[in-house]
C-alpha cells in the first residue's frame, strides 16, 4: 500500500513536471508567433523619410572609416601570409 502511494506521488510529481515543460513550449511558441505577427506590421521607410532621418556626411566619414580598416586589415593579412 505504502509502494502504490509513493508511485501515486512520484507519478503526479512527473505529470506536473511534463506539464511545466509543455505549458513553457507552448509559450514559446505564442512568443515566437506575437513577434512574427509585430515584425510583419513594420512599415518601411520610403526615400524622403530615409532622406530625413540619415545624417549623410556622418554616414559618408563613417564608411570612409570602414573602408581605412578594411584597407588596414588586409595589409595586415597580406604581411601575415608573407611571413608564413
Amino acid at each position: 500500500m505504502k509502494d502504490d502511494k509513493q508511485f501515486e506521488k512520484d507519478s503526479s510529481a512527473a505529470d506536473s513536471s511534463a506539464d511545466n515543460v509543455d505549458e513553457y513550449l507552448q509559450r514559446l511558441g505564442s512568443d515566437d508567433a506575437r513577434e512574427q505577427r509585430y515584425y510583419s506590421q513594420e512599415q518601411p521607410f520610403s526615400a524622403d523619410e530615409m532622406t530625413r532621418l540619415v545624417n549623410e556626411e556622418r554616414l559618408n566619414e563613417l564608411l570612409a572609416q570602414s573602408d581605412a580598416f578594411l584597407s588596414s586589415l588586409n595589409g595586415e593579412i597580406e604581411d601575415f601570409d608573407e611571413d608564413c
